[in-house]
């Protein structure tokens, strides 16, 4: 990759891992499907505003599959992950994000016929699994709840990473797919935040709970976004995939920094074992090893 390219990962890295930072200030002053409901709809105004200025729309006969883009994508896990905040500090949550890769192989496997587990994901998938049992193990009742529920956001991003690709065999724009899900991720929650959160007979939340659903909105989804898909076009899905790597590191990092959060050693043990699944799965240090291998043959 170009030096651009590491400068621009980094910072998605930041910006999503930020989302975890992001979203436990808010839930200090709002409820979680507010805090969900705030960022989506931010968000799909700024994208809106981007596509318009760009010319850009997205075709009707793709509303129904951003429908169910937006459930699986946004409306599902942001909820997801808000819901486990109340219990969990961010970096935690952003450790259990970590495993999305790995149900990702497993709903692909299951669900489609060019996408099989290999011996090499089999492995990635056993080291990510005693990852988790790890941090699972020791947990308190609460606390083995929310890594639950970030699992099951993590399994629904999995879900959104194969429904997601028929967006590019309907030659749909990437920003108008991101547009497009967050809108109907909107849409799905207006009625669960007027029925369940009754916005009108809240409490003010403050400036800080209120700010930090804007900075979600505009830092963590909008320009996340943006960042994404020009990374994907610059990079490569194999490159940008390593933001992985870096989210849980960039949310510890903030959460120390600024939150004053602690990992306990089995959260950290079991990132190790899920990052080793990833590097497992992802194949590229064994073609490293390969090379090197290779060149230190061809010296001899």
């Amino acid at each position: 990759m170009r030096r651009s390219d590491w400068v621009l990962l980094i910072v998605l890295s930041f910006l999503w891992g930020g989302s975890f930072i992001f979203v436990e200030v808010a839930l200090q002053g709002l409820p979680p499907v507010s805090v969900v409901f705030g960022r989506v709809a931010l968000a799909a105004l700024i994208l809106g505003g981007v596509l318009a200025a760009r010319g850009l729309a997205l075709p009707r006969r793709a509303w129904g599959a951003a429908l169910v883009m937006g459930l699986l994508n946004n409306a599902v896990p942001f909820t997801l992950f808000a819901l486990a905040q109340g219990r969990i500090d961010g970096a935690l949550a952003a450790i259990v994000n970590a495993t999305t890769p790995l149900w990702t192989v497993v709903v692909a496997h299951v669900f489609t016929t060019d996408e099989r587990i290999t011996p090499a994901k089999a492995a990635g998938l056993a080291f990510g699994i005693c990852g988790v049992a790890v941090m699972v193990g020791g947990a308190s009742g609460g606390e083995a709840l929310a890594i639950l529920a970030c699992l099951g956001a993590a399994l629904s991003y999995g879900f959104a990473g194969v429904w997601g690709r028929r967006f590019k065999r309907m030659g749909v724009p990437p920003l108008a797919t991101a547009f497009g899900q967050v809108t109907a991720a909107s849409l799905l929650l207006l009625p669960v935040w007027l029925l369940h959160d009754r916005p009108w007979a809240m409490a003010a939340p403050g400036a800080g709970p209120l700010l930090a659903v804007l900075a979600m909105a505009t830092l963590s989804t909008a320009l996340a976004y943006l960042i994404f898909f020009r990374l994907l076009a610059s990079a490569g899905p194999t490159n940008l995939s390593l933001v992985t790597f870096l989210i849980p590191v960039s949310a510890a990092a903030m959460g120390v920094l600024f939150l004053n959060e602690a990992l306990l050693p089995r959260h950290l043990a079991g990132f190790i074992l899920i990052a080793a699944g990833l590097v497992a799965m992802d194949g590229r240090g064994a073609r490293w090893l390969a090379r090197q291998r290779g060149a230190a043959r061809d010296a001899k």
